[in-house]
């Protein structure tokens, strides 16, 4: 098949609310305000962690759920809270997956989550803010900051559902939450991404 076929074929195929261009709009002050949940299939944490100062490691979790109060008008006025089941870590290393699930790393056991619940909101740009909040992990409950911006808002064209999303990032010590394994052969500092989309509610 000629190229210009071939693309003219896939084209075809796109549904007519995709062809026409990225639904979700960058500009906070056009987000709807209100109540929202996790859309957890497009939601991801990713976390980073210096592997005997040779490489970074990586893993992800998913399956996240929490809420958002959204007010764009006012933005200290919002509220967001996630939880993240941690037996969902997954670092494409099945075997190391496991170990991570055991006791002597998150012990999912005896801590099955993680959970973050903001306490403060500040503006920090047009689409910036700071988030405050009580990260509880390991057992342990302590205050985190994620330096968070908006991605852009707007109906998904396949779930046709109200959406808006989110970048944060933030870096804590997982010693200060009780997790020493291996300290500092397998870093202490540990960077985390997180990549969230809400959907009307």
């Amino acid at each position: 098949m000629r190229p210009v076929l071939a693309a003219a074929a896939l084209f075809a195929l796109v549904p007519p609310a995709l062809a026409q261009g990225v639904p979700g709009n960058p500009d906070p002050a056009a987000a709807h305000a209100g109540s929202y949940v996790v859309e957890p299939n497009h939601t991801r944490v990713q976390f980073t962690v210096s592997h005997m100062g040779f490489t970074e490691w990586y893993g992800d979790f998913t399956g996240v759920s929490g809420t958002l109060a959204l007010d764009p008008a006012h933005p200290a006025a919002s509220r967001v809270a996630v939880t993240i089941p941690v037996a969902s870590v997954s670092t494409t290393n099945a075997r190391l997956d496991e170990e991570l699930k055991s006791a002597p790393w998150f012990d999912v056991a005896s801590w099955p989550e993680i959970r973050f619940v903001s306490t403060a909101i500040t503006p920090t740009g047009p689409n910036s803010a700071r988030i405050t909040g009580a990260l509880t992990f390991h057992g342990v409950t302590r205050p985190v900051v994620l330096q968070a911006s908006f991605m852009g808002g707007g109906v998904n064209p396949l779930s046709k559902a109200y959406t808006v999303g989110f970048n944060a990032s933030t870096t804590i010590r997982r010693s200060d939450f009780g997790m020493k394994t291996y300290v500092p052969m397998i870093g202490d500092e540990v960077a985390i991404r997180i990549s969230a989309a809400f959907e009307a509610h």
